[in-house]
């Protein structure tokens, strides 16, 4: 069968483009790793008061990696979510000669350039496409790296954080249809990918604006957003409330912990937001924007006022009923609109 995506080329171009980590001894990397599991733990209880999620026995591993080690994890997610769907667009439209032969290694490098910079961005992660019972990533190096240009206390840092991924772990477990829920948005996503190349070349117009917009460091909503068909963009943005609510809630989590919990957490949450919406430097704004990652910030920050507003308006028992099935998750404007959701679902 053709690949559209080599993905040991990924993995290489990936680890070879990963930036260099910050310098740490060996003991201090010791501290760190140990640290980080305890952190997981004591995460649990502040997020199960705090949800009031009941979550099963766990069985997802804690995994403290290193940036090549969340790399492999990566390629290993992407991969056994991508393939099946890249087999069936291939069945439709089967590539020529030329693209079978060097095609998989090409996007194999676009995708390894894409995962070493996120390789040097993302702080942790609840992974659940590849391991059967899921894990979560915990990437060290750029925790430290974080908490030491913003100065932050880094136990306090590192706890907020696992905060945020041990929520993810509890939705996708405490809600046992929302992996599944996941997995056929994506599915959706491919049935409406449109392959008629007049639509592509209509479409590849919009990339110009996302490209102006970019440069100017605006914030596009992403390459993929400007490529989409309407009714791709229809499955976008019910993933867009989907995703924008299960950020929000983590995001609502790690900064409603008490102050004998994490007596740093004000001003950690300040410095974090100006680090989301500044970014380093000019080359990783326009990098963000391009990737839609500038639209994600979105979603912490309007799923994080969604679920604080709609606790506010009708407590927390009531909001979970937004965990009950896929028809009472927010809608892209109900995101922005809580009280229109509070009247849908609780008349």
């Amino acid at each position: 069968m053709t690949s559209l995506v080599d993905w040991s080329v990924a993995e290489r171009s990936a680890r070879a483009l990963s930036p260099q980590p910050p310098s740490i001894t060996p003991e201090q990397a010791h501290a760190t790793v140990q640290e980080l599991r305890r952190a997981t733990d004591r995460a649990a209880g502040q997020v199960a008061e705090l949800t009031r999620l009941v979550e099963p026995a766990v069985t997802a591993a804690t995994v403290v990696v290193d940036r090549p080690g969340w790399i492999a994890a990566n390629v290993a997610s992407m991969s056994a979510v991508m393939d099946p769907l890249t087999a069936k667009l291939v069945e439709k439209k089967p590539p020529g000669r030329l693209t079978a032969a060097v095609g998989g290694r090409v996007t194999g490098a676009q995708a390894g350039t894409i995962l070493a910079f996120l390789s040097g961005k993302v702080l942790g992660q609840y992974e659940f496409f590849s391991a059967n019972n899921g894990q979560l990533l915990l990437v060290a190096p750029n925790l430290v790296a974080v908490e030491r240009s913003l100065k932050l206390d880094p136990s306090d840092f590192r706890l907020w954080v696992c905060l945020h991924e041990v929520t993810h772990r509890v939705q996708f477990t405490a809600v046992p249809w929302m992996r599944q829920h996941m997995l056929d948005e994506i599915q959706a996503l491919t049935d409406a990918i449109d392959l008629d190349p007049e639509a592509v070349r209509e479409r590849v117009k919009n990339v110009v604006s996302e490209l102006a917009k970019a440069a100017r460091g605006g914030d596009g909503n992403g390459l993929l957003t400007a490529l989409a068909s309407p009714e791709t963009r229809a499955v976008m943005d019910r993933v867009t409330g989907f995703m924008s609510l299960i950020e929000g809630h983590a995001e609502y989590v790690m900064n409603a912990v008490p102050a004998t919990v994490i007596p740093s957490q004000p001003d950690i949450e300040r410095k974090f937001a100006a680090r989301r919406r500044r970014g380093a430097n000019p080359l990783d704004r326009l990098l963000r924007s391009l990737l839609g990652m500038d639209a994600k910030t979105r979603q912490y920050t309007q799923g994080s006022q969604f679920v604080r507003s709609v606790v506010e308006q009708v407590g927390l028992d009531d909001f979970n009923a937004v965990w009950t099935s896929a028809q009472t998750l927010p809608t892209k404007a109900e995101i922005t609109a809580p009280a229109d959701w509070v009247k849908r679902v609780h008349g």
